[in-house]
């Protein structure tokens, strides 16, 4: 009942709260997975096994059923299909980092895959069709890990890709499931920085055969991009990475990214939080005016054709694709950790849903 009276507080004087509704998501967990799969259907992940849904929009967040043995997990990514289908992907060293599936609405849950490597780490699941998905993991034995999955999260496999090689002692981040992103025909993932070596953004190209009609088919190789942002230590680089496609007039598409991070033990440092590609990501550029702070999560509008990226320290949008970024005030706008539009999830089981227009 007290959170009721706060929200009706905040819509009554229009100030503070301005930006979004608070939702009651009876949980006091560190949320940072959110996917929302339209048609009012979000799934929403976090520590000590949590995982939450909503079938109404987010009037009403029901508490799912735990998988079993996950109560000291960390739920650090979700990604569904609709309201009865969903993956969740701990994350943790060696087998803390499993990935759980339900196809009935969470009722039950299945463990269809573990991390094989005792070093490993996951980082970030991301569904990239109807069925195919993949899952980002820090290097083991000098390369990023990286598994895929083609029919919905039930089967998983190694994706061993020429070009996973990593930087000594690189790493990406488990911080809002957004290190890993799909923009058109291209995956891509951002990393950290290392002392003397700067972030990076790897992104697929199509490596086909050379012979036309031999009959094999194209595979990709990743290539990494150094990115002008935050570096110096393990604590900077790029958290999270969106992006868009446009057609020229020649009818050439293009991949338009987005990267945002910072320096998590600088919170407030507006030193370096995002850069952009205008070339699918060969080449990133740092925004000539960034958000002010770390930002853990960006995301692309594209009713709006706006970013908007969020941290614990704020949030922030930007109308010409991360040149130039903007702060939104109010206090409902500081705490959050991810988003999938027009969700975002924070600590502390905080759940609020954008308002209509604040993007427009």
């Amino acid at each position: 009942m007290k959170i009721v009276a706060v929200l009706v507080l905040g819509l009554g004087c229009g100030v503070g709260w301005g930006q979004f509704d608070l939702e009651d998501s009876h949980s006091t967990a560190s949320l940072r997975g959110v996917d929302a799969v339209g048609a009012g259907v979000a799934w929403v992940s976090g520590s000590n096994g949590t995982v939450l849904r909503t079938e109404d929009g987010g009037y009403l967040w029901q508490t799912c059923a735990m998988p079993k043995g996950a109560e000291k997990l960390d739920f650090r990514g979700v990604q569904a299909f609709d309201a009865k289908t969903a993956v969740v992907m701990s994350s943790g060293k060696g087998t803390l980092s499993k990935i759980y599936r339900t196809t009935d609405g969470c009722a039950t849950w299945t463990l269809v895959f573990e991390d094989p490597d005792e070093d490993g780490f996951f980082d970030t699941i991301r569904k990239v069709t109807g069925r195919q998905m993949y899952v980002l993991g820090d290097p083991v034995k000098g390369k990023f890990a990286m598994f895929y999955s083609p029919d919905q999260g039930a089967n998983w496999y190694i994706a061993d890709d020429p070009g996973l090689d990593a930087v000594k002692d690189a790493g990406a981040f488990a911080a809002s499931n957004s290190a890993l992103a799909s923009v058109g025909n291209v995956l891509m993932f951002g990393t950290g920085a290392t002392p003397g070596e700067p972030a990076r953004v790897y992104r697929t190209v199509p490596h086909c055969p050379e012979l036309p009609g031999a009959g094999a088919p194209c595979s990709v190789t990743w290539v990494p991009a150094a990115v002008p942002m935050a570096g110096g230590s393990a604590a900077a680089g790029v958290f999270s990475v969106a992006g868009r496609t446009t057609l020229s007039m020649a009818g050439n598409m293009t991949m338009l990214g987005v990267a945002v991070g910072g320096n998590y033990e600088k919170p407030d440092s507006g030193a370096g939080t995002a850069a952009y590609t205008t070339d699918g990501g060969g080449h990133w550029t740092l925004a000539a005016a960034g958000p002010s702070g770390y930002r853990s999560a960006v995301a692309y509008s594209k009713e709006t054709n706006q970013w908007i990226a969020v941290g614990p320290g704020g949030v922030d949008l930007s109308k010409d694709d991360g040149k130039h970024w903007t702060p939104l005030s109010g206090e409902a706008a500081t705490g959050w950790n991810a988003l999938s539009l027009p969700f975002v999830v924070g600590a502390k089981g905080k759940i609020g849903k954008l308002r209509d227009g604040v993007l427009k």
